[in-house]
């Protein structure tokens, strides 16, 4: 699988960027530095100064690929979705059994995210962590409804349909499958958040992943 992912371009909204980053050696640069400086400061801290001056460079140069921070971490998020669907695609493909490929999809949303190598700019392990802590920010906002309508949040959706219509397949009659597939992903994003920082409210831990949960909660769901 890797190096099928090796070969494929990660399409995200135009509309998220001035110029996009990935046709440059100075636009790769931004997106790797800003994913480690956010990590590093959160993004509240975070600002395009602080990132021109980690990639020594103007400030003024990284607003020649991005309008502001929110549209960047936007372009993020939309790129990392993007990545987790190549990834839930690949994993499904070949799989005949409707609930051996839910249960794959599953993993690949929930499951703790390693770097992929074949990708040299970008940390997927550390984007992982940013979504993780930041995605629910880019939602919640007042500009939710212009911005969908954009199609900012496409690739977020479809990721959600895709499992929607495994729901589907493995049982046609389950009427709460779109509820069910929105909060098996968003409520893994928040559940791998208390694991690593609430810990007394949540039975995730070292022993039970997100994804041990969300296995065992479709097992039970859909019989």
């Amino acid at each position: 699988m890797q190096n099928m992912l090796s070969n494929i371009i990660i399409s995200v909204n135009s509309k998220l960027y001035v110029k996009n980053p990935e046709t440059s050696e100075l636009g790769k640069k931004i997106i790797e530095q800003s994913i480690l400086l956010i990590d590093e400061i959160g993004f509240e801290n975070f600002t395009f100064k602080k990132l021109g001056e980690r990639i020594q460079s103007n400030e003024s140069s990284i607003y020649r690929y991005f309008e502001n921070k929110h549209k960047l971490m936007l372009y993020l998020s939309s790129w990392y979705w993007g990545w987790i669907e190549y990834k839930m695609v690949f994993a499904t493909n070949n799989v005949s059994n409707p609930m051996e490929r839910l249960k794959k999809a599953i993993t690949i949303v929930t499951e703790k995210v390693e770097d992929d190598s074949t990708t040299l700019h970008i940390n997927e392990s550390i984007l992982n962590k940013i979504i993780i802590q930041e995605f629910t920010k880019t939602i919640i906002t007042k500009e939710i409804d212009e911005e969908n309508k954009e199609g900012f949040f496409l690739i977020y959706k479809r990721v959600i349909n895709r499992i929607i219509e495994m729901i589907h397949e493995v049982n046609p009659n389950y009427i709460f499958a779109k509820t069910l597939a929105s909060s098996i992903i968003e409520g893994a994003l928040h559940q791998h958040f208390l694991k690593d920082h609430l810990k007394t409210i949540t039975d995730c831990d070292k022993d039970n992943s997100p994804t041990a949960f969300y296995l065992n909660l479709i097992e039970t769901t859909l019989r």
